[in-house]
């Protein structure tokens, strides 16, 4: 296996201080529930209105103690408080006082995951995974893949490079880094379109010293190896989080309405063509000491949704969720 770490560090950045509601997310259509507003953007957190997803540009940097917003150029922005309220997959409201993130569900969208927790924190997490052909059917459907970082005793925000279809791009893929969502608003790098069978490489890192519990801050990057194409947050804040549940991989979607709408991956599991495969996964504690062997467990969290496509997973030495 590669030393993701070392391979990871610098990337070349040009900054492009500026900060703009989300322009590119998919907007809710006629497929949304009906107690989601028309105009809402989907998002891999749910339904939200279009100014409480802010896009950060290249070296923004939150400081949620001051409450700014610091650009690359040394100005600086309030940080957006979200006045409307936002709401899950299944409809159901979620107001700004309510926190975003919850323990994952079908409600919240996501179908299979593979985690893995820890007594103290993580520092790194990275993983490569390919993108998929083009799904055989459209049904304006929206399809995530990421590997991703939470707080298990306290869920506040969830930092995520993301690999999506349909979503920032129409009927194509496209690739974002995202933290959400204090205050009710979630905050996304500038997204970069990317083509099938390009190699995504998505990781985090804390920019603190090596043993520090409960880093404040953290760059999440999402980068197509094939294209050089970049979508990063720079130093984002944890929001005082201890980042000690870590995701190898998670499927999230919306509106799938057949199974044909999911990929025909001709690189999956065992060639058998409908799976998502993260490779060369680095996962690394606080001290920055790589873990050989995280204890990934399988989640299932689509048992009762419609349709059923044969979800699972394989464990251990890949994270690898089939469907």
């Amino acid at each position: 296996m590669k030393n993701a770490f070392l391979k990871l560090i610098a990337i070349a950045t040009t900054a492009n201080a500026g900060l703009t509601a989300a322009q590119a997310q998919a907007p809710a259509g006629p497929n949304r529930p009906p107690t989601v507003p028309a105009g809402y953007l989907i998002t891999p957190f749910g339904y939200f209105h279009p100014s409480c997803v802010v896009q950060l540009a290249e070296g923004d940097e939150l400081l949620p103690d001051v409450k700014l917003i610091r650009h690359a150029n040394g100005t600086s922005n309030a940080m957006h408080v979200c006045a409307y309220p936002h709401y899950r997959a299944d409809g159901n409201i979620v107001t700004g006082d309510e926190r975003a993130v919850k323990d994952p569900n079908i409600s919240h969208s996501w179908i299979v995951s593979e985690s893995v927790t820890t007594t103290s924190s993580y520092g790194f997490l990275s993983a490569e995974w390919s993108v998929p052909p083009t799904p055989p059917s459209n049904d304006d459907q929206i399809l995530y893949y990421f590997p991703g970082l939470e707080d298990i005793k306290d869920v506040v925000t969830i930092l995520q490079p993301v690999l999506g279809w349909n979503a920032d791009y129409p009927s194509a893929w496209g690739i974002a880094s995202w933290n959400c969502c204090e205050k009710g608003t979630t905050y996304k790098a500038t997204p970069e379109r990317v083509s099938s069978g390009d190699t995504i490489l998505g990781y985090m890192f804390d920019t603190c010293a090596a043993g520090t519990l409960s880093c404040s801050s953290w760059d999440v990057v999402t980068r197509d190896l094939q294209n050089g194409k970049v979508s990063q947050l720079i130093r984002t804040s944890s929001f005082r989080q201890t980042f000690n549940w870590a995701f190898g991989g998670v499927l999230e979607v919306y509106n799938v309405k057949q199974c044909s709408d999911y990929p025909n991956n001709p690189n999956g599991f065992n060639g058998g063509g409908h799976a998502i495969s993260f490779d060369e996964i680095g996962l690394y504690n606080d001290k920055l000491q790589r873990i050989a062997n995280p204890a990934w467990s399988l989640n299932l969290w689509a048992t009762k949704l419609t349709p059923q496509c044969s979800y699972g997973g394989s464990l251990p030495q890949q994270v690898i969720l089939t469907y």
